[in-house]
């Protein structure tokens, strides 16, 4: 993949990366909307190829990839991102991170996500060494601790939720080869601060923010232990970050305000989305604010007419404190992060009722049980129409959306809680979130042995649910792939053995998981000659 995406680039078209792991419908969906002259499957034998440059013509403001994002109206959009964007953003990473030929990168996030992009591109530009992890194995903290300390990583990115089951792995502060960890896609907390410094003192650690309509990152900040906030900080190079009230003025310091973006790494826009477009991407000079968001390095060739300067509105809000760094406030509107994932509620509502037996649907974001963010889907129709509401309408979404798109839990209600002039009422909504959430289950069947009670021990702990049966689904349960990776750590912590992370994906049920981890404990003592006997549950 990372040739082809080479190969794409020098040929000058723009790349559009369709993740295997999203239903058919959506990829589908996505490919017809970008109107792809070509589906690359795999590569063609270099040997029939020609070996001359291509010819091309491309100006600054050529598009170099188009990445779709979750949309409001129940599609997903494909955000065009530019050279002269890319190219900005990463001569600032190098300008900042100084990377050498001896360092060595890490490359796990999905190509569906734009910090790939950096991953890939910014080592091969700078002589380093670029190393690209398995499918997959961005969800494996157990795996990624092995693979950073074995091929000696020196910076890596993690979205904050994944930081967190990585510092849960035992290793991980082994890693003392990590000079660099970068986040970004979520906020990241002062507590998660902390512990990061507290297992990994001598590495550093870098908060970043920006859009998918941005090149990549469009703020930056490096963290220090023991501060108080941890802001996004201040606009990389050549982009300007602009807090505006409903008026489009400037806040003062301390005051709330929306952040829009300026500068070259501002996107071309939505493919095929005038109107969306011309919504968030606005003319700065009709603002007031072309002259800041001009470039100062880049210029298209002289043929061509100057592209205009635009303002992208984020929805995102934000301050300024004293020191001039920003600090994230959240949303403005429906739009939500989760697990690094920006994703659009209108886009699961939609997908909700085109069911037959739902007419109305609500998603909100809301914190768990177990103190983790998830979704919660409020729907109006017929309940009587399913069996097992969970399972059946978990079924029914992961054939449109992605699994982080997924709700956690779904409540039948009358209807939607609405204000005077007919909106939703989310406040009222809230007041719903508050009562007491009940979970179908089926009769419980207490675990009879050692390995079940050990695993339902486990489950327990991770989801906060208590009276665990041996016919339960830990997915059905409301685990994802994040606690699915904080289950992992500890059941391989307790049973002493090897459990790949996958083991629990296939076998879903804690009857099905007990099974396999028995069978594969008396390989591993087969094979040993240390003994592997159980330990005392460590929750």
């Amino acid at each position: 993949m990372a040739i082809a995406l080479l190969a794409i680039v020098k040929t000058g078209a723009a790349y559009v990366p369709l993740d295997p792991s999203y239903p058919a419908e959506r990829l589908t969906y996505m490919q017809t909307d970008a109107e792809a002259s070509a589906v690359l499957k795999e590569l063609p034998d270099s040997s029939q190829q020609p070996i001359s440059n291509p010819h091309r013509t491309l100006s600054p403001d050529s598009s170099v990839y188009v990445i779709y994002t979750s949309g409001s109206t129940g599609k997903p959009k494909g955000v065009i991102n530019t050279h002269q964007g890319l190219v900005n953003r990463l001569c600032w990473m190098q300008q900042t991170y100084s990377l050498t030929a001896g360092q060595r990168v890490l490359h796990k996030t999905p190509l569906s996500f734009d910090v790939s992009v950096w991953e890939i591109f910014w080592p091969l530009l700078n002589g380093a060494t670029l190393v690209i992890a398995k499918p997959g194995g961005h969800k494996d903290s157990a795996y990624l601790t092995d693979l950073i300390q074995t091929q000696h990583i020196s910076i890596l990115h993690f979205v904050p939720s994944m930081l967190v089951a990585f510092l849960e792995e035992p290793e991980a502060s082994n890693c003392t080869t990590l000079q660099h960890v970068i986040c970004s896609g979520e906020a990241l907390t002062r507590t998660l601060q902390e512990q990061f410094f507290h297992q990994l003192p001598t590495t550093k650690l870098h908060n970043l923010y920006g859009p998918t309509e941005a090149a990549i990152d469009v703020t930056a900040w490096e963290c220090q232990p023991g501060a108080a906030v941890v802001p996004i900080g201040r606009p990389i190079a050549n982009t300007q970050i602009h807090l505006l009230d409903s008026d489009l003025n400037p806040v003062p310091i301390g005051i709330p305000g929306e952040l829009h973006i300026g500068g070259v790494g501002v996107a071309r826009g939505y493919h095929n989305r005038p109107e969306l477009t011309a919504e968030k991407f606005m003319d700065a000079a009709l603002l007031g604010y072309a002259d800041l968001t001009q470039p100062t390095t880049l210029s298209s060739p002289s043929h061509l007419p100057p592209a205009p300067s635009l303002l992208y509105k984020t929805g995102d809000l934000a301050r300024y404190r004293t020191d001039g760094s920003l600090e994230y406030l959240g949303r403005r509107d429906n739009q939500v992060k989760l697990r690094g994932v920006r994703i659009e509620l209108g886009e699961i509502q939609a997908a909700l009722t085109s069911h037959t037996a739902i007419r109305q649907a609500a998603v909100v974001r809301q914190t768990t049980r177990t103190g983790e963010n998830a979704l919660i889907a409020y729907i109006v129709g017929e309940a009587n129409h399913f069996t097992h509401l969970e399972k059946e309408l978990s079924t029914f979404l992961k054939a449109q959306l992605p699994d982080v798109m997924i709700p956690a839990q779904f409540m039948v209600i009358d209807a939607l809680p609405l204000t005077p002039n007919g909106k939703l009422d989310r406040r009222a909504l809230r007041q719903l979130q508050s009562q007491p959430q009940q979970i179908e289950r089926e009769q419980t069947v207490a675990p009879p042995n050692k390995t079940e009670q050990a695993i339902a021990a486990i489950w327990s702990a991770v989801l906060q649910l208590e009276n665990i049966s041996i016919n339960d689904n830990f997915f059905e349960l409301g685990g994802h792939s994040l606690s699915a990776t904080r289950v992992n750590t500890r059941l391989r912590k307790h049973f002493n053995s090897p459990i790949p992370l996958q083991s629990l994906f296939e076998h879903p049920t804690l009857e099905a998981l007990a099974t396999y981890i028995d069978a594969l404990t008396i390989n591993v003592n087969a094979n040993t000659t240390r003994p592997v006997g159980h330990k005392e549950i460590e929750l």
